[in-house]
């Protein structure tokens, strides 16, 4: 557990020392791709980049949230305790994860590339993607071993994919997506070791089970 909670507050101090650093005038690699891509927003580059945020951003952590919620209610009902206490322990980390974006862009009050609603740091939509796919790998890491892979590599392509939209859009700085990334590991890891998600149990080898 210990080294989950010294990550955790490695990632979470680089979050901060990274938003404190941008705070101000924009860094150079922000420069640099906001040059890049400046105003193709307005043109078919915007439409596909608008497509894929409407998909992966904040819809995904309420859909996971209300699926969790719902097996756990079900669980429940079906007298399978622990099963559920382990979902709604999820639906708490999904739901800290999640809530990095809102307390934490009101402190940095960072300003968008253009004029956009809110403020910039972190960004949003990767908040909403980098916890949905850390909470399903930690699903996957107490009931679906087999699944973690595949999950934590679908997790982290969403999570550019989401990222390059927001960028692509102009309602984002690159920093604005690597500190959303880090703000998520930062919180996921601790709030992970807080609730004993983290680490997960071994799995129970077959011969085991069958006896």
């Amino acid at each position: 557990m210990k080294r989950y909670v010294l990550l955790g507050g490695l990632l979470l101090s680089a979050f901060v020392a990274l938003g404190l650093v941008v705070h101000g005038a924009p860094a150079r690699p922000d420069a640099a791709v906001a040059g890049t891509l400046e105003d193709r927003w307005r043109g078919p580059l915007g439409d596909v980049a608008a497509g894929v945020s409407a998909v992966l951003g904040p819809v995904l952590p309420v859909l996971l949230g209300v699926s969790l919620l719902v097996v756990a209610w079900l669980l429940w009902r079906r007298a399978a305790r622990a099963r559920a206490g382990l979902l709604l322990r999820l639906l708490l980390l999904l739901a800290l994860c999640r809530s990095t974006s809102f307390t934490f862009k009101p402190l940095f009050e960072r300003e968008r590339p253009r004029e956009y609603v809110d403020f910039a740091y972190p960004s949003g939509h990767v908040v909403s993607v980098a916890s949905t796919g850390f909470v399903v790998v930690v699903l996957c890491l107490w009931l679906a071993r087999r699944l973690v892979r595949r999950a934590a590599w679908a997790a982290c392509v969403a999570t550019a994919l989401c990222a390059v939209s927001r960028m692509a859009l102009g309602v984002h700085w690159l920093t604005d997506t690597v500190g959303a990334v880090l703000a998520v590991g930062g919180v996921g890891l601790l709030a992970g070791a807080a609730l004993r998600l983290l680490p997960a149990p071994d799995p129970v080898p077959a011969g085991r089970r069958a006896a």
